[in-house]
């Protein structure tokens, strides 16, 4: 039962992470799973889950536990997981220096919602005015989960905490949800366990493959040789092969021998060869059998999530996952404890030893800071890439043997091979690639070789010690604050609402569609919904009419520049027009409800923006709620003197139609044409600019606007984004541009950052760069992460 169940658990998972997965395909099998096994069944499943993962499914068990005894209210878990869906918000925020406008249009959304009426506990929007003072003590406090709610909400338990909770101090959401599974069904449900390869290797038999489920930046790859050794199956009698075109045939034929002869076949990154996945169920099924298989055989397999893994082949195999160590305290400790550092002939033979242990160091504290960025989202990198012990050991590797073979220290060759090659070979994003050029800097560089007890950060107690490097690695706190990755002290509330969110849209793919508690039907909601946004929406622009008014111009590009945009968008209102209608029709039994109708029905009753409309739309992400706003917003705007950025469908044509007037207007090259930037103070523009244009609607994350002195600065508490004031942009000779005293600020249209990558080495996601004035060097705010955004998530 154990078996069968742990595999059906894993199935699962690896089809929730995979792209193709369909959202209702995945919510039947959860269903059904939460249905059909027991408590303590899941407790062992648990076992083979990653944490993130785990903590999602013990909060559906949790409460589904807590459903079949009738203490969950379908409304306020609703309401926990998306946080209402309004369009507008008619009372006026009460504390807007504290008080987003998304935590205050949430708060505002229970009092309208049939939230209140489970709770009966009053007017909520009343509750924050009244007790504005406890709400700032919860909004302030590093453990609001376990401060006493104000007023009328002190007697909420449970659910309806969390979602006071959920409005006021979003970002620390999964920690209240850790101490809600532990007091409903104990701490067994939220401890990861530890990884032993041992004891997994016992459960297993010469027919059940031993599956590692890869995780970003973990290679159990040396372990297993490792363990191979340690049980007289090192050499030759392991084999390994790492699948990919044209591989599978040779995997097949390693088999067939190690069946015969007893030895080991360890098939890594099963993920990359979809098309032989067949072969391989047919191999477990039909040759791996008892009677023509020597005991000692064993097959290994490395696979990240895939839904093309075969079912099979995970229900008859032993589990596992090993994920790279938490913290930076715990990454250097692994980096210090296995192999090859931990070999005395390794770690004390160069012939430059104090050099040599001094980068060994620095390049460990860098591979461990590299890989725990990855936890801060888009700020500490646009894409996670999945940086490994590999690219640790082969730069280590090659300091020692250029240590050895050069008299003076090759710092600049290092500094490129490890740089530019080992992890910079990973690196397809541009201005990723420049962060992680930045952070190398600091650790190789002069200073660390000539200075003792170098500083790798601000303050004194991550350095570079002289010796007893385990014993230091042991002293440093376990959590680190992120300073140490280079981040402002905000980057922990962004990483925590990362987390949140990820957890609430992971249960959002499990939620059934009825509702419950005598509110409205899930077809009413969203066909007052529906109604309400096709009342605001207005007509398609008259294109027409457009190319009389503003004609193609020689002179004037942004003549054309207009009539793109207004196509785009007409484009994009006919879909949503057109998609609001067929489904108003189909819920009155007017129309066929399809598959496509169906999926924007669903999107709609939980606050999402269509996948239909999206196909259509600038990049957006905005709740419903909100994009409707924003999208309105857009249509509305007229010809200014200031330039709305962010309204733009496609920034970058308006961005060349600016180019091009100035081009034509002075007779230059238009590939000689760049961009000066300066921001103004002003709040208003009467006039444009004789060159170039206004612009206005930018966000700071990661740093803010110093409105005194004029230059970038680091971030108030709390205040993860700053608006920019209006910013000219001034066209003209590139090569005349001083670029002096300037962070050369990256523009994203949403703050994914991510997007595909285009010709030009940017992603899609990319606008453009703009210089803005800093009296601190621009590496302080390349570790930063600083970006702008043209639109909030909002």
């Amino acid at each position: 039962m154990y078996q069968f169940s742990l595999s059906w658990f894993l199935n699962l998972y690896l089809q929730s992470i995979a792209q193709s997965a369909g959202s209702d395909h995945l919510a039947v099998r959860v269903a059904n799973i939460l249905d059909h096994f027991t408590a303590a069944v899941y407790s062992n499943v648990c076992r083979a889950l990653f944490e993130k993962d785990k903590l999602l499914f013990s909060l559906l068990l949790t409460v589904g536990v807590m459903r079949a005894k009738g203490q969950v209210n379908d409304l306020v878990w609703r309401f926990l997981l998306t946080g209402g869906v309004t369009l507008d918000n008619p009372h006026p925020n009460p504390a807007p220096e504290w008080l987003t406008e998304k935590a205050w249009s949430e708060v505002s959304d229970i009092t309208t919602s049939a939230v209140t009426r489970v709770w009966e506990t009053g007017n909520t929007t009343s509750s924050v005015r009244h007790y504005e003072s406890e709400c700032t003590q919860i909004y302030d406090s590093s453990r609001p989960y376990a401060e006493p709610l104000p007023g009328p909400w002190r007697s909420l338990l449970g659910l309806q905490r969390m979602v006071v909770l959920r409005c006021l101090r979003p970002d620390k959401l999964v920690p209240a949800v850790q101490e809600f599974i532990a007091q409903h069904m104990g701490r067994t449900f939220i401890e990861p366990p530890t990884f032993d390869l041992a004891r997994s290797y016992s459960d297993s038999n010469c027919c059940s493959p031993l599956i590692f489920v890869l995780s970003p930046g973990s290679d159990p790859t040396a372990g297993l040789l490792k363990f191979a050794d340690d049980l007289g199956m090192g050499g030759t009698r392991t084999q390994t092969i790492s699948l990919g075109q044209g591989q599978g045939p040779i995997a097949a034929r390693m088999v067939e021998v190690a069946l015969r002869d007893g030895t080991w076949v360890v098939l890594q990154n099963c993920h990359l060869a979809t098309s032989w996945m067949p072969m391989l169920e047919k191999i477990c099924e039909e040759t791996i059998t008892p009677e023509n298989t020597h005991p000692d055989f064993r097959l290994w397999l490395t696979s990240y999530p895939s839904d093309r893994f075969p079912v099979r082949v995970l229900q008859n195999g032993v589990k596992m996952t090993n994920e790279p160590p938490k913290g930076l305290r715990a990454n250097l400790l692994r980096s210090y404890l296995s192999d090859p550092v931990s070999d005395p002939t390794f770690f004390s033979t160069s012939t430059n030893q104090h050099v040599w242990q001094k980068l060994l160091f620095g390049l460990c504290f860098f591979h461990a800071l590299v890989q725990e960025r990855r936890t801060y989202g888009p700020l500490g990198w646009n894409i996670p890439y999945e940086f490994n012990e590999s690219d640790l050991r082969i730069s280590m590797r090659q300091i020692q043997m250029f240590l050895d073979e050069y008299e003076e220290i090759p710092l600049e060759a290092l500094t490129y091979l490890t740089g530019e090659c080992n992890y910079g070979g990973r690196v397809t994003d541009v201005q990723d690639r420049r962060l992680l050029l930045s952070l190398l800097s600091t650790f190789y560089s002069w200073e660390l070789i000539q200075q003792e007890n170098y500083r790798v950060c601000e303050g004194d107690v991550y350095r570079i010690p002289p010796h007893g490097y385990i014993d230091y690695i042991r002293s440093l706190p376990i959590t680190a604050d992120p300073e140490v990755f280079g981040l402002h002290s905000n980057a922990d509330i962004t990483k925590d609402n990362q987390e949140t969110n990820q957890l609430l849209d992971g249960i959002l793919l499990t939620l059934p569609r009825q509702t419950g508690g005598g509110a409205k039907s899930p077809q009413e909601v969203v066909d007052e919904l529906a109604e309400d946004i096709l009342s605001k929406l207005p007509c398609d622009f008259d294109i027409e009419m457009v190319m009389v008014k503003y004609p193609v111009m020689y002179e004037e590009s942004m003549n054309t520049v207009l009539r793109q945009e207004l196509i785009r968008f007409n484009r994009l209102t006919q879909v949503v027009r057109r998609s609001l209608i067929s489904v108003r029709r189909a819920l009155k039994g007017l129309a066929v409800m399809s598959a496509e109708l169906e999926r924007v029905l669903d999107s709609m009753l939980v606050g999402k923006v269509p996948a239909m409309w999206a196909a259509k739309s600038y990049p957006s992400l905005k709740p419903l709620g909100g994009y409707v706003s924003d999208l309105l917003t857009r249509l509305h705007n007229g010809p200014p003197s200031v330039f709305w950025l962010s309204g733009f469908f496609f920034t970058q044509s308006f961005l060349t139609g600016v180019s091009q007037n100035f081009a034509r207007k002075h007779a230059t090259p238009i590939d000689y044409i760049g961009f000066e930037f300066e921001v103004n103070c002003e709040t208003h523009m009467e006039q444009r600019p004789v060159d170039g244009v206004f612009v206005r609607g930018l966000f700071l994350e990661g740093a803010r606007w110093d409105r005194e002195h004029m230059v970038i600065a680091e971030s108030s508490p709390k205040a993860l984004l700053d608006s920019l004031p209006i910013v000219w942009l001034k066209p003209g000779e590139s090569s005349r541009f001083l670029h002096e005293n300037i962070y050369a600020c990256p523009v994203y249209k949403t703050s994914a950052r991510r997007g595909t990558l285009s010709t030009t080495g940017h992603s899609t996601n990319y606008v453009l760069s703009i210089e803005l004035p800093s009296d601190r060097p621009q590496k302080h705010w390349i570790n930063r992460g600083v970006a702008c955004l043209c639109q909030l998530d909002d």
